[in-house]
């Protein structure tokens, strides 16, 4: 059952006392539940401790960004978010998606539609504000080229704190500072893309009508391959949500050969989120370019 400090609030936002609360799938970050109001509404309500509360505030910005900018695929609208008065609690309330298993030109649909979402551009990369990545801060400082805000804002700070907490060892520290100074040269120029950001196979969702969800986004302006390789980080998605891309916006070239190198941040994310059992792959990748 949620806390009585959380419900108090949600009845007085909603105007409907909270009847019952089921844990549900939420990832590993927070405490998710669906929640039904006595007036017969039901709500996703993420919760964590207070203070994690911008999280869910930057989570909140990231989906209104995406809701403005998706066409065909669906995000979840942010009914409200809050801590308890006494700051030891924060949540997320959400509506509440209603899935179902994907079939039929579900993947195909989705490849289309990320591809018109990677449409929506900026003049530089980044976002006009900072927000979260899993637990993580993210910034999202803006940059004039891909190569600067990637290896500044995405991998340099990632790395530091991989090293510092002794899941790194120092000396990889070389290594990066060479690629970092090859990245202009390894991604094709392409204009700032609007990213989901975090977009695994955890973070969608194929609803009860077969239309595509995306949740926990991490928003920003980035290279839109980044996104792609994330897809594949493990395991990938149907093949037709791939060649459905590509069908409306071609990837560059070589893409698949840089796959790896977008995936070096989610990687380090995942070292500095879950331990060394990921360090592994980090080495061989900075290594190996």
């Amino acid at each position: 059952m949620i806390q009585e400090a959380i419900s108090s609030q949600i009845a007085s936002l909603l105007g409907s006392p909270v009847r019952r609360a089921s844990s549900v799938s939420g990832g590993s970050i927070n405490a998710a539940y669906r929640i039904e109001l006595n007036d017969g509404r039901s709500f996703f309500l993420k919760t964590n401790e207070g203070y994690l509360y911008a999280m869910f505030e930057a989570e909140a910005k990231g989906l209104t960004v995406l809701r403005g900018a998706c066409e065909g695929i669906r995000v979840p609208e942010v009914i409200g978010h809050n801590k308890t008065e006494d700051g030891r609690l924060s949540w997320l309330l959400l509506e509440f998606v209603d899935n179902s298993q994907p079939g039929g030109s579900f993947f195909s649909h989705f490849g289309r539609r990320l591809a018109a979402l990677h449409r929506h551009s900026n003049d530089r990369f980044g976002l006009d504000h900072h927000n979260y990545i899993g637990s993580l801060y993210q910034s999202n400082t803006p940059h004039t080229t891909w190569a600067s805000f990637y290896s500044h804002e995405r991998l340099m700070p990632q790395m530091k704190a991989a090293i510092d907490s002794g899941l790194l060892q120092p000396g990889i520290a070389r290594n990066f500072e060479n690629l970092f100074a090859r990245l202009g040269e390894i991604f094709p120029d392409e204009p700032p893309a609007l990213l989901h950001g975090d977009l695994w196979g955890g973070n969608y969702l194929c609803d009860s009508d077969g239309t595509p969800v995306i949740i926990d986004p991490a928003v920003y302006y980035g290279h839109r391959e980044m996104e792609i390789a994330f897809t594949r980080l493990f395991g990938g998605y149907e093949r037709a949500f791939y060649t459905s891309y590509n069908e409306a916006w071609p990837l560059g070239a070589g893409h698949e050969q840089r796959t790896d190198i977008c995936n070096l941040y989610p990687l380090l994310v995942h070292t500095n989120l879950f331990g060394s059992s990921y360090s592994g792959r980090v080495i061989s990748i900075v290594n190996r370019f």
